[in-house]
């Protein structure tokens, strides 16, 4: 948290113990241990008077928690989590633990098409619920971080043997055009860690980012990025199948997604960059391609 925030966040890292207590003792629950430390949240397990399991979230953000709770809200009935209790003064909430353990139970074999339809089922319901207010907009997104960082990236980071790719990628950033007619509450942060299993074997998307925009690029992120490097084609089929959206329609997305990470990871000396390149020459095969 650290490091995503800055050092600015250590008050708060400092208070999140006394937050997690106070929302516990007001919904009488029994605090366990704590879970995980993500880069924007604290995590703690909790049990209920009458046994029921449970997650206690603290947010460092304001804004993120207003719009995670909203929209787990919203979606409320569907492939997530039920939100149990809720804290605004606190910024802490208790979620339902899927699975009855961190991480969920054990996952299907039928995994790929049971998460693309549960992801359907989301933004059905993204749609056809009256949304909250609020909500950051794709196109927003688009315009002010994701398409600069790409540009600002290419022109300092140093590419080396990685600038051939990076070149043949870069003009399918002008392809991305939104469809209002695709337009839905997102959720935006699609990896698998995100994704756990009920004791039904069905799936539940948690810890959204959430964002109104075309459906494409949550298709396209679960495409690249829900486990990078394995099953991409099998992914890219299963959403083009699920939500309609074809394959040419898809691909530019799941590009510039991929060329966003690909450049992050080379300037971190990520050791995914090479997966990555691997992703990005699966998705076009005239693309040049770096072996390791």
């Amino acid at each position: 948290m650290l490091t995503h925030y800055g050092p600015e966040v250590q008050a708060w890292l400092d208070a999140a113990p006394g937050l997690l207590e106070q929302a516990a003792e007001r919904w009488e629950l029994s605090l366990s241990s704590y879970h995980d430390a993500g880069h924007a949240s604290v995590i703690a397990l909790a049990t209920s008077s009458d046994g029921r399991p449970l997650l206690l979230k603290a947010w460092a953000d304001p804004a993120r928690y207003r719009h995670e709770i909203s929209a787990l809200q919203l979606w409320v009935g569907g492939p997530t989590a039920d939100v149990v209790e809720v804290a605004n003064d606190l910024g802490v909430a208790a979620l339902e633990l899927v699975g009855g353990r961190p991480g969920g139970a054990d996952r299907p074999a039928r995994e790929i098409q049971m998460v693309a339809v549960a992801l359907h089922g989301l933004h059905t319901l993204g749609r056809r619920r009256n949304r909250p207010t609020g909500f950051p907009l794709l196109a927003d997104h688009l315009r002010t971080e994701m398409l600069p960082r790409i540009e600002q990236r290419i022109q300092t980071v140093r590419l080396g043997a990685w600038r051939p790719l990076i070149d043949a990628v870069c003009p399918s950033l002008a392809d991305l055009t939104e469809d209002a007619g695709r337009t839905t509450v997102l959720h935006a942060d699609l990896y698998r860690e995100n994704v756990p299993f009920d004791w039904m074997g069905l799936p539940r998307l948690l810890d959204p980012l959430p964002m109104v925009g075309d459906a494409v690029f949550d298709w396209a992120f679960w495409t690249v990025y829900y486990d990078l490097g394995h099953g991409i084609d099998r992914r890219l089929a299963a959403a083009a199948r699920i939500s309609r959206i074809p394959v040419p329609v898809l691909a530019p997305w799941c590009r510039a997604l991929a060329v966003d990470g690909f450049l992050f990871y080379i300037e971190s000396r990520d050791p995914r960059a090479q997966r990555m390149s691997e992703v990005l020459s699966s998705l076009s095969p005239s693309i040049p391609r770096r072996d390791s």
